[in-house]
């Protein structure tokens, strides 16, 4: 008979992700999760088998939880221009040092490498761009491009920021993609 789990696969999988953010992806091993979450490496291996399982694993939860939030805010988001730039401004996460924040861009280094992920990344693409178009135009032949130009534009501000600190993310990132609606949209 087998034991019961005294730790949840996504308790793991959260303090996986967590170590990358803080340390990076290549800091991730079963010993150091293992530390984190109170269990031994090797009850780790029996549920992850190599650590590129663990790392997808972990990879995959935090693409759920994204396409989680990001069908949250399409329902709960006003359909307009503002709506779109709130959507956004909501999905930077809350609360992280600029250490972390910057080493999103090598945990994304990971999704690009492993078609599993990449695959998870192209469908949030389309399901973003879907959600911002709608608030951008009524015009549905522009639609998907208006969202990923906003999308580029977000994408492109945080990394500019990480570069400023020039105030809060949301707050700095937020003007500035509200400027791109004055701009290209006229509104």
């Amino acid at each position: 008979m087998a034991r019961p789990r005294t730790v949840t696969d996504e308790a793991i999988l959260d303090a996986a992700m967590n170590l990358m953010y803080r340390e990076g992806p290549d800091a991730l091993t079963f010993a150091a999760v293992g530390r984190a979450v109170g269990l031994s490496p090797a009850t780790l291996v029996q549920r992850y088998a190599t650590k590129e399982t663990f790392l997808r694993a972990a990879m995959l939860r935090g693409w759920d939880q994204l396409d989680d939030l990001t069908a949250e805010l399409d329902r709960t988001a006003a359909v307009n221009p503002d709506g779109a730039v709130d959507m956004l401004v909501a999905m930077i996460p809350e609360g992280m040092s600029d250490a972390e924040n910057a080493m999103g861009l090598a945990i994304l280094r990971e999704d690009m490498r492993d078609p599993v992920l990449r695959a998870r990344g192209s469908a949030w693409r389309k399901a973003l761009a879907a959600a911002l178009g709608r608030r951008l135009t009524g015009d549905s032949a522009k639609m998907e491009q208006l969202g990923l130009m906003l999308a580029s534009q977000w994408q492109g501000a945080q990394l500019w920021w990480g570069f400023e600190q020039d105030g809060p993310p949301g707050e700095v990132i937020g003007r500035e993609l509200r400027d791109w609606c004055v701009t290209v949209l006229g509104r």
